[in-house]
């Protein structure tokens, strides 16, 4: 008897998470490059049990295939499937642990100055020959900008370029680049703008490759935290911070604009460049959390707008997240391309939690449901207003 209900209660699991499948015009062991092909029945319980963490983790495990992920996510993102899942009450386990885990994120403050840098330890600092075989020339960690004909080593010197062109850069200004990674914004500003630039990062191996890659240029990297930046009388004309806000949380919102603003001058220019959520409802994602990000929160349009106002006034808000799909399938193929050298140092799991990032991300952002920022501040607003505001009207 009790084998018997066992039975039927995952004969109800698989029925309705393949109805749910179908709704999002996925079929399991279908014909379509965005169907899955189910290796392991235990694939249904894990989703009803842990939904998306459960999701990625079976796949992981290699319990279920997909020949074009980007595109399953697409219809899942698209269809709202985890929304609806957690709202079936057969899924009623995941969805007080996604509740509980909510409420710990928002309760506690995870991105402490002691805790800012876990992420660098666990991500940043996992290879740079990852990173060197995944990314541009100039290992630009954030989304590129396209043009028709663009490789990627083209868009993300075209994104260096808005970036700097937006900055408003002027010879012997002084660029301050929290969160510089490998350093290509800040190389790329000094060799073309004539600026010098003070790097902040909070990973030892993006600090050792990227005080290579600049040596000989007016260009200091630190490992740093920007609060830190409080205890400072240094004072900077410009400052950017491109992909490193995700790791700030909303509880420091406050204090990270506090201590840009502390750090420009009167006269300055803050660019803020970010993955972006359309809401804050959702915290963050628990698989990307435990095997990817640890720590990250996306933050919303509502949670930059509180957390700068009276501080700043911005001058310029721009969306870009179309051109992340196309950045996040880039890596992907070189990823993929490069595997043969990267697997005698990472597994098979990492290669399959590896795609499943980068593919699942370019989902999320061909489904519109993430956005990519790029917004410019100033400290008391510009008296001949922005200057690139009004490019895109010119004749």
């Amino acid at each position: 008897m009790i084998f018997q209900r066992l039975r039927a209660r995952m004969n109800s699991t698989k029925r309705v998470i393949q109805a749910l499948l179908a709704e999002a015009e996925i079929t399991v062991n279908g014909p379509n490059p965005w169907d899955i092909t189910v290796h392991n029945e235990n694939f249904y319980g894990r989703i009803a049990a842990e939904s998306e963490l459960g999701l990625g983790e079976s796949y992981m495990d290699s319990e279920w295939d997909c020949s074009q992920l980007d595109q399953f996510f697409y219809r899942l993102f698209s269809a709202n499937i985890e929304n609806k899942a957690l709202s079936n009450p057969l899924f009623w386990r995941a969805a007080l642990k996604q509740s509980l885990y909510e409420i710990f994120r928002k309760l506690l403050n995870h991105q402490t100055k002691a805790k800012s840098f876990i992420v660098g330890r666990k991500h940043y600092d996992i290879g740079n020959d990852l990173y060197e075989a995944m990314l541009d020339k100039r290992l630009v960690y954030t989304c590129a900008f396209w043009m028709d004909d663009d490789d990627l080593d083209a868009a993300q010197e075209r994104k260096l370029h808005v970036a700097c062109r937006k900055l408003d850069l002027q010879p012997g200004m002084i660029l301050l680049d929290v969160g510089c990674g490998w350093g290509s914004l800040a190389q790329y500003a000094a060799q073309n703008f004539g600026v010098s630039v003070v790097g902040m990062t909070v990973s030892k191996a993006q600090l050792a490759l990227a005080q290579a890659r600049c040596k000989g240029l007016p260009v200091e990297i630190r490992l740093q935290d920007y609060r830190e930046l409080l205890n400072s009388s240094q004072r900077f004309d410009r400052i950017a911070s491109l992909g490193m806000f995700e790791h700030v949380g909303i509880k420091n919102y406050p204090i990270y604009m506090r201590s840009i603003a502390h750090s420009l001058k009167e006269d300055g220019i803050f660019l803020l460049h970010t993955i972006g959520t359309n809401t804050l409802k959702k915290v963050s994602s628990r698989w990307i959390d435990t095997y990817i990000f640890p720590n990250g929160e996306i933050p919303s349009i509502t949670s930059i707008a509180k957390a700068s106002e009276r501080i700043f006034v911005m001058e310029d808000w721009a969306n870009y997240g179309v051109h992340y799909d196309k950045t996040l399938m880039a890596w992907h193929h070189n990823f993929n391309q490069h595997w043969d050298e990267l697997k005698t140092k990472y597994n098979e799991r990492f290669r399959r939690m590896w795609n499943y990032y980068l593919l699942s991300s370019a989902g999320s952002f061909r489904a519109r449901q993430t956005q990519l920022w790029q917004v410019v501040f100033s400290k008391n607003g510009l008296t001949q207003g922005y200057p690139h505001s009004v490019a895109s009207f010119k004749k």
